[in-house]
């Protein structure tokens, strides 16, 4: 199959996914979505028993595309509850893969950039990568991987996360176990081949039961979050934020040329 967001290409047992925007820093398209379904689709078939995933230039992934957030303003609020569980599925997908992943972090990784890389079983990455939970930044609820975040490293940390939406390094990172190794930006991709090849002398059949095992305590978690309100994407006509290129109205909307307001918008995030 041909892609145009993404590159696959398979050597001895290793399926290499490559986010392959880096003009736009590997941000996250609905079509990049729709291509990493399919891709995933096509690894899961093939002789391929490891995924690596990575990216092209010098970002692993930027979050959500500027493009596709100012689309969002002209959703209804059911398209956007769509849009939402598409993303959780692609997650979820990652996730519960059958076959080991390992993600081979480049460079920044954000918002969903950094649900991509911690999805995977396997995290690696360049000590100058940054990681980040930045959606309340901007208006949005990162719920779809807050319930795994909590489950990986805790609550407290996971609230310093979410509700501060700072970035923060792969150290720091590694320090919550988000992030595996911290490798040399030279030696990234070497290494996480090697790690492959020691995956691939194991038994796949007891790999696979072994992670469905794992993660069955978490599925209730991922059914009941998107139920709720909260996280879907849904966007406030007010809340315009990047599309009109100035800070949100909570922190100063007079630098919009608007009124201060102090009340919360309704149906916004």
């Amino acid at each position: 199959m041909i892609y145009k967001t993404i590159q696959i290409t398979y050597d001895s047992g290793i399926a290499t996914v490559t986010l392959n925007r880096p003009e736009k820093r590997n941000a996250v398209s609905f079509e990049l979505v729709a291509e990493l379904m399919k891709a995933m689709d096509e690894i899961e078939a093939s002789p391929a028993g490891v995924v690596l995933f990575t990216g092209a230039g010098k970002a692993f992934c930027a979050g959500l595309d500027l493009d596709e957030l100012k689309s969002l303003l002209g959703k209804t609020h059911e398209e956007n509850v769509k849009d939402s569980a598409t993303m959780a599925a692609l997650f979820r997908r990652l996730y519960d893969f059958p076959k080991p992943t390992i993600a081979a972090v480049n460079g920044a990784a954000v918002a969903g950039g950094t649900g991509l890389a911690t999805m995977c079983d396997f995290t690696l990455a360049v000590p100058e990568a940054k990681f980040g939970y930045t959606e309340v930044r901007i208006g949005f609820v990162p719920a779809i991987v807050s319930s795994i975040l909590v489950w990986q490293v805790g609550h407290k940390i996971a609230r310093d996360l979410l509700l501060t939406g700072r970035l923060f390094d792969a150290a720091e990172a590694k320090l919550y176990g988000l992030v595996n190794e911290v490798i040399p930006s030279d030696r990234l991709l070497a290494r996480a081949r090697e790690l492959a090849a020691q995956l691939l002398e194991n038994s796949p059949s007891s790999m696979r039961a072994t992670k469905n095992s794992s993660t069955v305590s978490l599925r209730s978690n991922w059914t009941s979050s998107l139920r709720l309100p909260s996280t879907t994407t849904r966007v406030s006509a007010r809340q315009r934020i990047f599309a009109r290129e100035c800070h949100p109205f909570w922190k100063s909307a007079s630098r919009c040329g608007a009124k201060n307001e102090s009340r919360t918008p309704s149906g916004g995030q």
